[in-house]
């Protein structure tokens, strides 16, 4: 969650425009239900559209800070561990040799769609980008057509138009989870059976991409003893406002100006990060970037509209010179973020962006496809210019040691009761690499439950005697379901034992010249005999010979026949491998997972009888 108030010109002050009086007059402080319901009802007495448009831009934008304000301070304290943000910029030389592998690294995969008249396009980034530990730099993709195979150029559209009669190549609306999709979209005529082999293919894909490399990027390591200190490096300087037990406040300042090539950018040159006293790093769980000061300039500006009966150009005017005199004399960015856990100490890096290096390239992407399962013999190459990293190896691959207790401690039990007829115990932890191999062979034997009553004292009181269809066990899933209307007595506590399983791994090296029979390394690529090595018991990393791990672009199996038994599996990586990691099931154990549930009680008038 990053918060970020839309640079715009106008908004709404709470105290007047949602309560309608002064805060000395107010009784009780509003609820943010009552703010909002308050903030609608007030935008029915503007007339003017335009008003009405830029009092509702920012007056729900400060609701949105102040919802996720209040969301962020609701966190509950909890532990979680992720990676170094800048864990990249530590396999280049420059920052510069990270913006081309970044560019170089780029292809497109032609993905089957579920229509015929479909064909979606994924453009594949050697780094990821929507997340906090995403690629560093201000990138920007921008697609312009696509090359079909009857050398015939589809332009790109911002969105499908259900009225234009030809091939459109528009952003796919069908994967959420990849939002750089592409769909290639063919017209589709009522009654006339289409053959998708005769329709011209897309084979490959034009557009530009523009990444900004700042010139240099600088850490500052702070502890509560920085409080209130400013810490200057040349032109960069950091204050630390606040050190709580799960968040922080900071400033930064960069005392030259921005580039002239990137004045106009929309640049965040702030990346904040924590440890805890393990030294390892917390995940961030939100961030707001309006300072106090921030948010009452707008509101200002906001009592002031709200005196306003239409939008003029001299009021817009107005409101552009305020907001440019606000940041003159605010200089400092200011910086928000909580984490995941207690922090033992902070590390501000800040992007100097004072001259920076804008690379611009065109690009002409030929569209690959590789199947999941293929039978071509032959191995297709996907052999890129570039080498790329896997820096959450490591912490994954701890899953292969993990034992019971490690197992048992990460149990999270949650517990469903808004329908009392399928009420739900639900036993969960996080993935580990240990889940990836436990294969589909369980044995999870007895899963025994037993609801009590309970006495005054909260402790356990007589067994309640259930037919058997008032509760259901899945320990595959890890749920108990049941069915509060047949209980003869409300339970308010559940005993039992849910079935966990564990598995036994196994773990070699090799070097590339000392490789066992049934593994071979082929420029890029691991080639796996699937006889000696089952995908359901085997996993493989490689490293090449810096000793890091190699960041895999994708795997595909080699089948006899299309319902025939696979062959060989092909690995495809960002560099040459060297050194190859097997890891092998060589058991499944089932673990016992003892409880004692302190039911949630149903909501009134959905309680059993």
């Amino acid at each position: 969650m990053d918060v970020r108030l839309p640079l715009t010109t106008a908004g709404i002050c709470f105290a007047l425009l949602l309560g309608g009086c002064s805060p000395g007059e107010e009784k009780h402080a509003l609820s943010l239900e009552e703010k909002t319901a308050q903030f609608e009802q007030s935008l029915d007495a503007i007339t003017d559209p335009k008003l009405k448009d830029a009092v509702s831009e920012l007056g729900g934008s400060l609701l949105l800070l102040e919802r996720a304000q209040q969301k962020l301070d609701g966190i509950p304290m909890r532990i979680e561990y992720g990676e170094d943000a800048l864990g990249v910029l530590k396999h280049y030389p420059t920052p510069q040799a990270l913006v081309d592998t970044f560019i170089n690294g780029l292809f497109v995969l032609h993905k089957d769609a579920s229509s015929d008249y479909l064909t979606d396009l994924q453009p594949v980034f050697p780094f990821i980008l929507n997340t906090p530990g995403g690629f560093l730099f201000p990138h920007g993709v921008e697609w312009q057509s696509v090359t079909l195979s009857n050398k015939r150029v589809i332009a790109w559209q911002p969105e499908w138009s259900e009225t234009d009669p030809g091939i459109q190549l528009s952003p796919s609306s069908s994967n959420v989870t990849n939002p750089d999709d592409l769909t290639v979209t063919y017209p589709f005529i009522e009654g006339l059976d289409v053959d998708k082999k005769t329709q011209p293919q897309p084979v490959s894909l034009q557009g530009q991409v523009e990444v900004i490399a700042p010139r240099r990027l600088y850490t500052f390591d702070l502890t509560k003893k920085d409080l209130g200190q400013t810490r200057t490096n040349d032109n960069l300087s950091v204050k630390l406002l606040k050190l709580e037990k799960n968040y922080a406040e900071v400033e930064v300042s960069n005392s030259l100006p921005l580039a002239a090539q990137v004045a106009g950018t929309p640049l965040n040159p702030l990346i904040v990060q924590a440890r805890d006293n393990t030294g390892q790093y917390l995940v961030r769980a939100g961030s707001i970037n309006e300072s106090p000061e921030q948010v009452a300039f707008y509101e200002k500006q906001l009592v002031h509209l709200q005196q306003q009966k239409s939008w003029s150009d001299s009021l817009e005017t107005q409101l552009t010179n305020d907001q440019q005199t606000f940041e003159q004399q605010h200089p400092r960015r200011y910086n928000k973020v909580y984490f995941n856990g207690p922090i033992e100490t902070l590390e501000v890096s800040v992007l100097d962006f004072s001259s920076a290096t804008v690379t611009r390239k065109a690009l002409d992407l030929p569209i690959r496809a590789f199947s999941q399962h293929t039978t071509e013999k032959a191995i297709q190459p996907l052999d890129l210019p570039v080498v790329v990293y896997d820096d959450q190896a490591v912490s994954w691959l701890k899953g292969a040691s993990l034992t019971e207790e490690q197992l048992k401690a990460g149990i999270r039990i949650h517990q469903s009761v808004e329908d009392p007829s399928a009420a739900r115990i639900e036993f969960s932890h996080r993935r580990t690499f240990n889940d990836e191999l436990l294969g589909d062979d369980f044995s999870p034997g007895e899963s025994p439950v037993t609801f009590f009553t309970e006495k005054h004292n909260g402790k356990l009181d007589e067994p309640i005697e259930l037919p058997p269809e008032a509760y259901q066990v899945d320990p595959l899933q890890a749920t108990i379901t049941y069915d509060l209307n047949l209980f003869p007595e409300t339970p308010a506590i559940a005993v039992g034992s849910m079935p966990l399983f564990l598995a036994t791994v196994a773990q070699q090296a090799y070097d590339a010249n000392s490789l066992p029979k049934g593994l071979e390394i082929k420029n890029n690529t691991l080639v796996v005999d699937l006889k000696l090595f089952p995908a359901n018991e085997w996993r493989f990393f490689v490293k090449d010979d810096s000793g890091n791990y190699l960041k895999q672009i994708l795997s595909v199996s080699h089948d006899a026949k299309a319902e025939g038994p696979a062959l060989f599996g092909v690995h495809y990586f960002y560099g040459h491998p060297t050194r190859v990691e097997t890891y092998q099931r060589t058991d499944l154990a089932t673990v016992q997972y003892g409880f004692e549930v302190k039911l949630d009680k149903a909501q009134a008038g959905n309680s059993a009888p």
